[in-house]
């Protein structure tokens, strides 16, 4: 039975709410990339052109050679990327022994997590800032790193634990039968299917440590140690607002977030069709 077509009133209905929603999308960026390419401290101008008239590639040369930007980007990659790792050692295999496995407190681990998930973290940062005192960590990127993956746990271990819930046991089960072991059923079987929820994790972990301003600008002093976001934020005073740099350093910021989900979005599709248990 063939689907009903929708008129012609409904699909340009249709395509308007499309290019709405793409100009919505699409107008921000333009906007930054009209900024970058002005010159001086020009945020925007009356004209509404394509491309400035008088555009420059001013602003990108001096990020890129005048200020340590490339410094920023390299530590804001090197913090996002080391909580990614942390976050998914952690809260994989707790997810999965909270969906498959059966002990005893298992049900007050669950409600402990959501109950620290509800917990605003702007209130905790002066307890992460004495944690890291005494732990001598201020002013390093290990210390925001270990905060960073703390942070993350209670969400992702919930999120994991979610998805692990919609995968059966029976498949774990059928390979130790075959004589894999406990961990074997579980690195070769197990997280093969839960390719999306892997990626969504990293993801998360790596925006985390990637786009955070506040616990960042308060515990690093240095600024060869400074992430993207602050040392970007270094750059304006109470005298100066440069919106060129500011635009120039935004979109090159942008780049590995961009990059990170182009690569993740191929796991996202694979890993809903991966697996699965032949009769």
């Amino acid at each position: 039975m063939n689907a009903r077509k929708p008129g012609a009133g409904a699909l340009a209905l249709q395509y308007a709410i499309l290019i709405g929603g793409a100009f919505f999308a699409l107008f921000p960026i333009w906007f930054v990339v009209q900024a970058s390419l002005r010159p001086g401290n020009q945020l925007y101008t009356t004209d509404l052109q394509l491309l400035p008239t008088d555009a420059t590639l001013d602003n990108y040369r001096y990020v890129l050679t005048e200020i340590p930007l490339l410094r920023w980007l390299f530590n804001s990659v090197k913090i996002s990327f080391a909580t990614t790792i942390a976050t998914l050692l952690i809260t994989v295999p707790a997810g999965y022994a909270l969906s498959h496995m059966v002990f005893r407190g298992r049900r007050s681990v669950l409600n402990g997590i959501l109950a620290l998930q509800a917990f605003p973290a702007a209130l905790a940062l002066p307890a992460f800032y004495l944690i890291l005192l005494r732990l001598n960590l201020l002013n390093s990127h290990l210390g925001l790193i270990l905060i960073y993956a703390a942070g993350a746990t209670a969400f992702n271990i919930w999120n994991i634990k979610g998805y692990f819930d919609t995968i059966p046991v029976d498949l774990a089960e059928a390979a130790m039968i075959d004589g894999a072991s406990p961990t074997q059923a579980f690195v070769l079987v197990m997280l093969p299917l839960a390719r999306p929820v892997l990626a969504v994790t990293a993801l998360f972990g790596f925006l985390a440590g990637f786009s955070d301003f506040i616990l960042a600008n308060t515990v690093l002093f240095d600024e060869q140690l400074f992430t993207a976001p602050v040392g970007v934020f270094s750059l304006q005073n109470g005298y100066r607002n440069p919106w060129g740099w500011f635009a120039a350093c935004a979109l090159i910021i942008a780049l590995p977030i961009t990059a990170l989900f182009l690569y993740l979005q191929r796991f996202l599709v694979s890993g809903l069709t991966s697996g699965g248990v032949k009769g």
